[in-house]
């Protein structure tokens, strides 16, 4: 794992009694310097306001009171954004919490590092390494079928380095049709199509591949259905709702480069899935926001409504409270709203300086959402993640209670779950099994009773919870049932990746000279809507401001993903053959 700029060092600076009371022997890792710097202007001491207070609007909050800034972050909702917690209003019993529901369940690769970076700098009592010590290994992943035999794949190292392309070509193949039970002249073309992308050069993945669909670019119309099924449409659907036949081969073969192009997770952070070990306000989103309080960071509950432009800069913003709308002045003004706020405060005015930000309309949002079903005894599917291949809604699931061992799930509620399994819902204009209707027209209760029908088609006779195990249900209250319409809502749409969507990606930072934008819908090197892009997105954007504001601060630190360097030689020659419009080397017919 390389940096994109060089390893700093960096003065935490701890302001109040909130942050004292959490500091612990992991919150000095990652000092800044010595001494406090006077404000001045345009530097340190300047007024920041932050609109969003989610994983990047936290991140930029971070970031910048390390380095003197003087922070508010205006949240219209909950902080942590889709990363949050969401408490079961009035399921607390005895003294217990409310149940804990989320938007969709947590999961950090090990390929991630800009929010592992992070997590290792917010205290955590009894954790030297600060909330990074709440990360967890799943140890297997199942791939779970309706009419056929479960695969079943460990999570750890494997194999051995490259020693050239066929060997490349070789394991990979073998490792596919092993653990996917494929048929290995599927699994050799996959490896091959793999070794195209990982050969790529730069330009060639921006100029060829960017503008192919995944299913295009592996020929999945021509192979096996359960190619189709498996290396195609699911691999696609578990990252974050996209689509093989929109999303880029670009993206999902950045994504395949991590998960299949490094088998012994060089360079990575740690084990290649992990989870937190409890609902995620208690174990990241709740100690990173006192942490943050603690550095001087001030939170306000208020929507952004409005920019307002003059002299190629902003002069002020205007948000929406309880007691009604009012004026924001700030020296640098910070944008972490979801790209679909965003582009609605694009006034003429505004993209008259930065005209590229109306490309921004192209850019496709999709549903991802999460339901948890509350159980009165343990489930043992597996010891990780679970894909529900066949489910016409793209299910996948995991079993919380087994990886919190900090907080336990009969604590919270009346104290009977002892289980939750938290399903995410990636189709939602796919008709059901009971029902025939796509989830986005079905009532809630309809939309439960059709995921836990799809859940135990997939389980039964094989670890399938029983009807009598379930106690309750909870669906993101980000979903509003329109009654009038026939048809859900949805507050929290995720960005899905599409072909040639970089092109409508926003810089960080244009024209509009106090002007940033943090999202995982700007141009970073993971091209999907994650929290690792949207950390990324805010250090991106600090670092910018940081720059603009004339700070001799150090730059906040960003990381490169991997890239296997036995095959680093092949992607200079292809340098070249793309330049002479020359297919890659291992692109050939089949």
């Amino acid at each position: 794992m390389t940096e994109r700029y060089g390893a700093v060092s960096r003065r935490t600076v701890l302001r109040g009694a909130a942050g004292a009371s959490v500091i612990t022997a992991g919150a000095l890792l990652h000092p800044v310097g010595a001494g406090a710097e006077p404000a001045r202007p345009g530097g340190p001491g300047a007024k920041v306001a932050i609109f969003g207070g989610g994983v990047a609007g936290l991140t930029a909050a971070h970031e910048l009171a390390e380095r003197g800034f003087d922070v508010t972050v205006y949240e219209r909702r909950a902080l942590g954004g889709k990363a949050r917690s969401i408490a079961v209003a009035g399921t607390g019993r005895d003294g217990r919490p409310d149940l804990p529901g989320e938007h969709g369940f947590r999961f950090f690769p090990g390929f991630y590092h800009h929010i592992p970076d992070t997590m290792r700098r917010i205290p955590f009592a009894g954790n030297a390494n600060g909330v990074w010590d709440n990360l967890v290994p799943a140890v297997e992943a199942r791939f779970s079928r309706a009419d056929a035999d479960d695969t079943l794949i460990p999570m750890g190292r494997s194999g051995q380095p490259w020693a050239n392309p066929e060997d490349f070509r070789q394991s990979v193949a073998s490792v596919i049709a092993t653990t996917m039970k494929m048929p290995m002249a599927d699994a050799v073309h996959f490896a091959n199509r793999l070794l195209v992308f990982n050969t790529s050069c730069d330009d060639r993945r921006l100029g060829q591949w960017e503008k192919l669909a995944w299913r295009d670019f592996i020929g999945a119309d021509e192979r096996s259905k359960e190619f189709r099924m498996l290396m195609s449409r699911t691999l696609t659907t578990l990252l974050v709702a996209a689509k093989d036949d929109h999303a880029s081969a670009r993206t999902i073969g950045t994504m395949g480069e991590q998960f299949l192009g490094n088998p012994l997770e060089i360079g990575n952070d740690g084990p290649m899935d992990r989870l937190l070990n409890g609902p995620t306000n208690q174990a990241w989103i709740d100690p990173w926001v006192a942490h943050l309080r603690g550095l001087g960071v001030r939170f306000e509950t208020a929507e952004l409504r409005a920019l307002e432009m003059r002299d190629r800069r902003i002069a002020g913003a205007t948000v929406r409270a309880a007691e009604g709308d009012r004026s924001v002045r700030a020296d640098y003004f910070l944008l972490a709203v979801p790209v679909e706020v965003a582009r609605r405060l694009w006034t003429p005015e505004i993209l008259a300086v930065r005209p590229e930000l109306a490309a921004m309309d192209n850019l496709v949002v999709n549903w991802m959402t999460g339901m948890q079903f509350y159980l009165r005894r343990p489930t043992d599917i597996a010891r990780g993640h679970v894909a529900y291949v066949d489910s016409p809604w793209s299910l996948t699931s995991i079993s919380q209670n087994q990886f919190w061992s900090r907080t336990r799930l009969p604590e919270f509620g009346d104290g009977s779950v002892q289980d939750c399994l938290s399903v995410d819902i990636s189709d939602w204009q796919t008709p059901g099994i009971l029902y025939g209707k796509p989830a986005i027209e079905c009532t809630h209760d309809e939309i439960a009773r059709e995921v836990w029908a799809q859940l135990r088609a997939h389980l039964e006779g094989r670890s399938a919870p029983q009807d009598s195990d379930l106690i309750s249900w909870f669906l993101d209250t980000g979903v509003g049932w329109d009654a009038a319409r026939g048809r859900n809502t949805n507050d929290d749409p995720l960005l899905i990746n599409t072909v040639g969507s970089w092109q409508s990606r926003p810089d960080v930072h244009g024209g509009i000279e106090n002007l940033f934008l943090a999202g995982d819908y700007v141009r970073t090197t993971i091209d999907l809507a994650t929290m690792e892009g949207a950390n990324e997105a805010a250090r991106t954007a600090v670092n910018s401001l940081l720059d603009v504001s004339g700070s001799d601060a150090p730059r906040c630190r960003l990381f490169s993903l991997y890239r296997a360097p036995e095959l680093e030689p092949l992607r200079r020659a292809d340098i070249a053959r793309y330049a002479a419009g020359e297919p890659n080397m291992f692109d050939i017919p089949a």
